[in-house]
């Protein structure tokens, strides 16, 4: 999934050399600005952070994440603006240069490294480009975030495209349904649903040899955003089904249920067993420890082993996904790629109440790993026991599972089509440190390309 390595082009290097400048400019401006006044220059740095930060992130996202950081941006440039009035005329000069510098600066250097979103879409989708359907076919979960494919009208938009609709009404067997369709000659088939939705029909083309469309109609949709695909675009993701590029995608298995994500036991187990649910602003397993651990919470009965052979009785939570998620500024929120047949496994277990405010710290630092109650490590297999059935979030529903559950990569991977015009890579796939981010834009300026590693290197 890595993007070839290519020359930059004459616009890259031009907006990388401009990036170059203006943050040599803007050191300037800052240096001369704090001998006309260091007291506002020094409550203005915290400031000056957070909207680069803010920036950046903005460019190299999309959706409501995109809306939020464009807001604290704004308010960041708004008080720094303040704080240059304030300070009189050549502060205000010298406040506003800076601040024109930054924002420049914070829409060039992504283009420089064709990592914004507008420029991966005007790029090839890495994978193997495949012809149109010659029959395609898409189930649509009507119910799926709250009424979503009616409201979009991706049934017209089937109907346009000669895509035939097949409803999952309730009641339904969704794996009925979609062997039925591939039974009548279906050569792609899509799911316009859920995570959980997607995976049933995954294993369902899997085991044909079948090829998939992932439609996002769900509530999240996070499989979406980890293979590359444009969340808000639910439409645009009908693309697939004419000429396209395919990539395999992993299915992960748990006691004989196939999942695309991750299956979490513990206090995540509980809180997608709540009535709050569908409601909880939490975007991973291991973000809910900050709205679901109290003080003095005990261990669950979940007994597993470390690769070392450590074992251990219990644990407040744990996480199986398909596939390791990679670090993003935002955490722990996506997978760079899901065909390394591999399991990540995280545990979470506290000793005191401490560990909690603790590993919310270090969460927030984007830095779980540092924290020792928190263990992370890959494998091909994963077992969990306890004297009870396990209550488990599988890709997000809620159900209870007799002991042991046993954990592995299945043979035979799916083949998802994506849209020529995909993102073609997950937050975690696309991301940069600012250390990385600069010495990025200094290769393109000197004439050397920075390819996108989808393992987030």
């Amino acid at each position: 999934m890595t993007v070839a390595t290519t020359v930059p082009s004459p616009r890259q290097r031009i907006a990388a050399i401009a990036t170059i400048a203006l943050l040599v400019a803007f050191v300037a401006l800052t240096i001369v600005n704090a001998g006309v006044d260091l007291q506002r220059s020094i409550i203005a740095g915290p400031l000056l952070l957070v909207a680069i930060a803010a920036g950046w992130y903005a460019i190299t996202r999309a959706g409501t994440r995109k809306k939020i950081a464009v807001i604290v941006c704004l308010v960041a440039v708004v008080g720094i603006v303040m704080l240059g009035f304030f300070g009189g005329f050549w502060a205000a000069v010298f406040t506003l240069a800076r601040v024109v510098c930054l924002a420049l600066a914070a829409v060039l250097g992504p283009a420089s490294l064709g990592r914004d979103v507008r420029s991966l879409k005007a790029a090839p989708v890495p994978g193997e480009p495949v012809p149109a359907a010659r029959r395609g076919v898409l189930i649509i979960n009507p119910r799926s975030g709250n009424g979503k494919a009616a409201r979009v009208g991706l049934e017209q938009a089937c109907r346009e495209r000669e895509i035939d609709v097949i409803y999952l009404e309730d009641g339904s067997d969704l794996r009925q349904l979609a062997v039925d369709a591939l039974d009548r000659g279906a050569d792609v088939i899509g799911m316009a649903g859920g995570d959980g939705s997607q995976a049933l029909v995954a294993s369902v083309a899997a085991e044909r040899g079948v090829a998939m469309v992932v439609v996002p109609a769900g509530t999240r949709n996070h499989l979406a955003m980890d293979l590359g695909l444009d969340r808000d675009d639910v439409v645009g993701a009908l693309d697939a089904y004419d000429e396209a590029v395919q990539r395999p995608m992993d299915l992960a298995d748990v006691n004989g249920q196939v999942f695309v994500n991750n299956v979490s036991m513990g206090l995540y187990a509980a809180i997608v067993r709540s009535p709050e649910y569908r409601d909880a602003k939490v975007d991973t397993t291991v973000s809910a420890l900050q709205e679901a651990l109290a003080p003095g919470t005990p261990p669950f009965d979940l007994r597993y082993a470390e690769p070392d052979g450590t074992g251990h009785e219990g644990a407040h939570l744990i996480q199986v996904s398909n596939n390791a998620y990679g670090q993003t500024l935002d955490g722990l929120t996506s997978r760079p790629r899901l065909d390394a047949h591999e399991l990540q496994v995280i545990a979470v277990e506290f000793s005191n109440d401490k560990g909690v405010a603790s590993l919310i710290a270090d969460l927030a630092a984007a830095h779980p790993e540092r924290n020792p109650a928190y263990h992370a490590w890959t494998a091909s297999t994963f077992e969990v026991t306890s004297s009870a059935p396990i209550d488990v979030g599988l890709d997000g529903e809620a159900r209870a599972m007799d002991p042991p559950l046993r954990f592995s990569i299945r043979d035979r991977p799916a083949r998802v089509r994506l849209p020529t015009t995909a993102i073609g890579y997950s937050p975690a796939g696309r991301s940069l440190d600012w250390r990385s981010a600069i010495k990025g834009v200094i290769r393109v300026a000197t004439g050397h390309a920075v390819p996108i590693d989808p393992t987030g290197e």
